[in-house]
């Protein structure tokens, strides 16, 4: 009896994955025909259902079918990020709607991305919203602003604001006003990106200004990009740095130094490190002069 409802059972899993094979087959052959009804959404629902097959190549090429269909697979696919009971259908929605960027979307990713109790289907829908581009900043920034989210969330959210980069850039400086430290940091996270896919916008400029800002956490962020983009232009700017009452800043300038590797530095880190007190940031200083002085790969040659 036991072996006869296992392969019963097992008969009908084989069933239903045909199903959908043949589903799937049927769908892609009316696009290809250009015969597809993208009104039909009962037929979009049952590829949405489909979502819940156990094989994971399968989900993803009902995800690219979906794709293929765009905007109007957009509303059954948010009918079933909210609601749909099984996590697995959702967090293949949240995907799905990655590859079809319906700014549509927005609202119902960003309360999957705030209250969905699957951490996956979170992750997917922030990067949905990151994929959607600059419609999705506003309600990003928002989510920086609030003070009910944690900061899990908020880095997500900055996450994806850096993703958008250039294409937010006026959302960004705006942004640069705001009375939230957070958000401050965030958008200067972000338009490092910018800075580094076109030099030319003027962010650079901004970052540097950024080295000033009154909080911590934002001239920490600004000394970071500008080291990791190793913007030489930046070294007098972060100098005085090495001098701030707050320790941090002045590790995360000694850091930024390290990484541009301007030898002009050495100098005023050897100063620095006569008169710093705070033994991790001595650690740090050291650090920094050791591997300015340390020969480059190119200077071997």
């Amino acid at each position: 009896m036991i072996n006869s409802a296992t392969q019963s059972g097992d008969d009908a899993i084989l069933q239903a994955q045909a199903e959908t094979d043949a589903l799937i087959s049927t769908v892609n052959e009316q696009i290809t025909l250009h015969t597809f009804d993208t009104n039909d959404r009962q037929l979009i629902k049952r590829m949405v259902e489909s979502f819940a097959d156990s094989r994971g190549m399968t989900r993803l090429r009902i995800a690219e079918t979906l794709g293929d269909i765009g905007e109007g697979a957009t509303p059954v696919l948010l009918e079933a990020l909210a609601n749909h009971p099984n996590p697995v259908v959702r967090r293949a929605c949240a995907k799905t709607l990655t590859l079809i960027a319906d700014p549509k979307a927005i609202p119902t990713l960003v309360h999957a991305f705030l209250n969905d109790e699957d951490t996956v289907v979170q992750g997917s829908s922030v990067g949905a919203l990151a994929r959607t581009g600059e419609p999705a900043v506003p309600e990003l920034l928002k989510i920086l602003e609030s003070p009910e989210h944690p900061e899990s969330i908020k880095g997500h959210a900055a996450w994806a604001l850096a993703f958008i980069g250039a294409e937010a850039k006026e959302h960004l400086y705006k942004a640069l006003s705001s009375d939230s430290d957070e958000v401050r940091a965030a958008v200067v996270g972000a338009i490092a990106k910018v800075a580094q896919d076109d030099p030319q916008t003027g962010a650079f400029d901004i970052l540097i200004n950024a080295l000033g800002d009154a909080a911590e956490s934002v001239r920490s962020e600004a000394a970071a990009a500008l080291g990791n983009l190793a913007y030489k232009p930046a070294v007098p700017h972060l100098l005085p740095l090495l001098e701030h009452p707050e320790a941090e800043s002045r590790k995360s300038a000694a850091l930024a130094l390290m990484k541009i590797r301007d030898t002009t530095a050495i100098e005023p880190l050897e100063t620095a490190l006569s008169k710093e007190q705070e033994a991790g940031v001595q650690s740090v200083i050291k650090l920094a002069i050791a591997q300015i002085q340390k020969p480059s790969e190119a200077d071997d040659w």
